[in-house]
């Protein structure tokens, strides 16, 4: 009897740390509200070792809103994009994606030290770094624009944004992003952006919430989070650019994967369209406010760079 309720059990995984592999071979898992069965087809593409141990282990920087989060602060269950995903390509694959948080800059050289089998972590997909691991890409990642609830100026792209005054972050792509247009303002016959910078993205999202600024440009999975995300009161909205889906200059993030694994990663490239057919990835994005990111064909090693 206790065999056949767990084999049929519908469980949430909701934290890290090792997982039972009978556990993760057995079980129906619950992300955004679909449920997910092992594929066998898949789980039979995986490498050995994963299949015997039940379970891939990820490294990811936590946090990172909306890719990683912990639960609460102060605890160490994890939440988020990147876990949602992991969570769903685990159960699709019958075996648990266990994270661990590594430090971003640590993060690639754990996997060719063995130490993981994979990473998923927002991590741009780029030439240099498919030199030592592989990606399997799901998201389009690039700057968004937030404007305030209602979007009261009717801001539709960045074209909207010439003669205003826009808050950014110093010393970001997305500043890079506002003083690159000025001439596309300038040949359109608008005014120069009014560009206001701040320490903080948190500091931009006050300006914009006083009124000290119309737009505020940030990475479009920032701006989808604090839209969906907002207090009430302080509501914020997300300009969806039919033109960049994904973003301003976006570039795709994959899942590392050492390249000493390349079952894993055909396995995790299959598992990844499987939930892009099925829709189960989207229903993860737009959990998180930004389902434009996704991307409609599971990629390997596409970098834009």
């Amino acid at each position: 009897m206790a065999a056949a309720v767990a084999a049929s059990a519908l469980v949430t995984l909701a934290s890290c740390g090792d997982p039972d592999p009978a556990l993760a071979g057995n079980a129906v898992v619950s992300v955004a509200g679909v449920e997910i069965k092992k594929d066998q087809a898949l789980h039979d593409l995986l490498p050995d070792a994963i299949r015997k141990a039940g379970k891939v282990r990820v490294a990811t920087d936590v946090p990172y809103p909306p890719f990683e989060m912990y639960v609460k602060e102060g605890d160490t269950a994890l939440t988020g994009l990147d876990y949602d995903l992991g969570q769903a390509l685990g159960g699709k694959l019958g075996v648990t994606f266990a994270f661990a948080p590594q430090k971003f800059d640590g993060i690639v050289p754990a996997i060719q030290a063995g130490k993981f089998d994979a990473a998923m972590s927002a991590i741009t997909d780029n030439k240099e770094r498919q030199q030592v691991v592989d990606f399997v890409d799901y998201s389009q990642s690039g700057s968004g624009i937030l404007v305030g609830d209602g979007n009261p100026s009717g801001i539709e792209n960045l074209d909207d944004l010439c003669g205003l005054k826009v808050a950014v972050q110093a010393a970001t792509n997305q500043l890079d992003l506002l003083k690159s247009h000025q001439d596309a303002c300038a040949k359109a016959g608008k005014g120069r952006i009014d560009i206001q910078t701040f320490p903080k993205d948190s500091d931009a999202q006050l300006a914009l919430r006083s009124g000290k600024a119309v737009a505020q440009v940030l990475t479009k999975p920032a701006a989808g989070w604090v839209a969906k995300t907002a207090d009430a009161g302080k509501a914020f909205d997300l300009v969806e650019d039919p033109t960049a889906p994904g973003g301003y200059n976006a570039s795709p993030n994959g899942i590392a994967i050492s390249k000493q694994l390349p079952e894993l990663t055909e396995a995790v490239q299959k598992a990844l369209q499987a939930l892009i057919d099925d829709g189960t990835l989207v229903k993860i994005y737009n959990k998180y406010g930004v389902a434009s990111i996704a991307v409609k064909e599971a990629t390997r090693n596409a970098a834009v760079d």
